[in-house]
């Protein structure tokens, strides 16, 4: 399953705190994914390669996350989400680890554990003088924007190669 976090409504489309949404978004539009409503979330089932994938949009609000995943380990699970830790546009994909302040990633990890892949969206922090809150529900730079298929690639990657496959390929930083 690969979930992608974010915030329900056009108001909040094209926001940083959304770009875990547009990345399954995109994972659909390219393996012909259809997305239809479940309980708290839209659910789109996809075949890459060889494998059967669920991707997964809740619909509680970020800090609720978890909730929509109730009933599913964090084995097998992929989270797609934005990063205020790394530069604007960066992806990176890591195995378990904490919540980093990120409150999609604490409601996923109090109800299911920290043992789960995550694809890392850079959007970066925000000016000074802006608080975070403003920041990721602000507008989507283009180095964000320009991420999303770069982050659909990892998220195959995990599936195809597995996460250190992955790893081993989306994070190298740049020179």
């Amino acid at each position: 399953m690969v979930v992608g976090l974010g915030n329900p409504g056009r108001s909040y489309q094209r926001t940083r705190h959304n770009v875990g949404f547009l990345v399954v978004d995109e994972l659909a539009s390219r393996h012909g994914g259809s997305w239809r409503k479940r309980k708290q979330a839209e659910a789109a089932p996809i075949n890459p390669g060889a494998h059967e994938v669920t991707l997964l949009k809740p619909t509680t609000f970020m800090n609720n996350s978890g909730s929509a995943l109730v009933g599913h380990g964090a084995e097998n699970l992929i989270v797609v989400h934005d990063d205020l830790d790394l530069p604007e546009g960066d992806v990176r994909v890591k195995v378990g680890g904490g919540a980093g302040g990120h409150n999609g990633l604490r409601s996923i990890t109090q109800r299911l554990g920290a043992d789960f892949v995550r694809v890392r969206v850079g959007i970066g922090r925000p000016p000074p003088g802006m608080s975070t809150t403003d920041y990721v529900l602000g507008k989507m730079d283009s180095a964000v924007r320009d991420a999303i298929p770069r982050a659909a690639d990892a998220v195959e990657a995990v599936v195809e190669e597995g996460p250190e496959a992955a790893m081993n390929r989306f994070n190298v930083r740049s020179v």
